[in-house]
């Protein structure tokens, strides 16, 4: 445990120092994000679900205090990745992006929403994947309206970042469910595996026909290991059933990068590792553990409505029973962004994804 602790200290050390110096334009011209709860920035803050985080004290880090709909006490991953890009802002949320800003990128994520339409459909409503996808085909109509035509339009998104990070919610608020979702009576974890990745495969190639070339897919972190998973199981350290599946869906998500790469030559593709990258919380228990007062009630697990949260914050990685604090998401973030280990990304990390002249890590 002691050798444990050592190590993760010592990363800490090494990420959280890690400067980003901002000369001149950005290292892409836009950036476009899709996916769940770990990257929305306020698209679900109108919407009709519980799964919303437009309360104190979510967002009590975050420039004045004030929530914006991140479901952390400050910056998600989508903020941290914006800033080691070079951007002087953030990426809007789709439900707010406005005129002009949108040739800079646009924010589709929605927490609760997964691969699957059903999804996280308990808690009300949310915008998955194939919806993201759809609003994606009207911020690209506006951006034809801006330059000209589509075919400006399409040759602007050939060089911009995208990035993908969906699936938790096809496990926690689905296959992980029995008793609300029919998935896990129907499919075994590899059938389901496979099922996943066949319906993300055809929405990352309607991705790529609309004109992104610069693509990074984040695989999912160890979910046995959220507070939630282990509080339902009653267990002070990782579900290892509940991880176990979860590799299945990685595992296929890293094959389905290298056809992709094959079949799209033109284009490049990624996958970061984020299991290996949260793997460092597996033998630490001790942080497994809310920073704030959770609800008990729905929607289960989100932080208490105006309760004043822990103030150790930077030493916690999760802010509520599923999501990580801003210290966690900085880790995992700048990970993904310039790979720790070669295992963190493949077959390259987002720096040199953007990179023209790729620099690809062994596999």
């Amino acid at each position: 445990m002691a050798c444990s602790a050592k190590i993760f200290f010592t990363i800490i050390f090494l990420v959280l120092n890690i400067k980003t110096l901002v000369e001149g334009a950005p290292q892409v011209p836009c950036y476009f994000i899709f996916g769940d709860s770990l990257l929305d920035n306020g698209n679900n803050n109108e919407l009709n679900t519980t799964a919303k985080a437009n309360y104190s004290p979510y967002g009590v880090d975050f420039r004045d205090g004030r929530p914006t709909g991140r479901f952390t006490n400050g910056r998600n991953t989508a903020d941290i990745l914006a800033e080691l890009l070079g951007f002087d802002h953030y990426i809007p949320a789709f439900a707010s992006a406005k005129d002009s800003d949108i040739l800079e990128g646009v924010n589709y994520a929605s927490g609760s929403a997964g691969i699957r339409n059903d999804s996280g459909s308990h808690l009300g409503d949310r915008i998955y994947l194939g919806r993201q996808l759809e609003n994606h085909q009207a911020t690209i109509s506006g951006i034809a309206n801006l330059l000209g035509n589509t075919t400006s339009a399409k040759k602007h998104l050939n060089k911009c970042l995208f990035i993908v990070g969906i699936g938790s919610n096809d496990y926690i608020n689905n296959y992980l469910l029995p008793e609300i979702y029919p998935s896990s009576h129907l499919y075994t974890p590899i059938q389901y595996a496979t099922a996943l990745i066949d319906q993300y495969s055809q929405h990352l190639r309607t991705l790529y026909e609309d004109g992104a070339r610069n693509v990074a897919l984040f695989g999912l972190g160890q979910i046995g290991c959220i507070p939630a998973e282990m509080k339902k199981h009653n267990t002070r350290i990782c579900v290892g059933s509940t991880n176990n599946a979860i590799q299945q869906f990685n595992s296929k998500l890293k094959s389905l990068v290298d056809d992709l790469n094959t079949n799209f030559p033109e284009a490049k593709f990624t996958y970061i590792n984020m299991y290996s990258i949260s793997s460092i919380i597996a033998p630490l228990s001790v942080f497994n553990r809310p920073c704030c007062k959770v609800l008990e009630t729905m929607p289960e697990g989100q932080c208490v409505p105006a309760e004043t949260p822990c103030s150790l914050r930077g030493i916690y990685l999760f802010y509520d029973d599923f999501h990580p604090t801003e210290v966690a998401n900085r880790i995992g973030t700048n990970r993904a962004y310039n790979a720790l280990l070669s295992s963190d990304a493949y077959p390259m990390d987002i720096r040199h994804l953007v990179m023209k002249n790729n620099i690809v890590y062994d596999e």
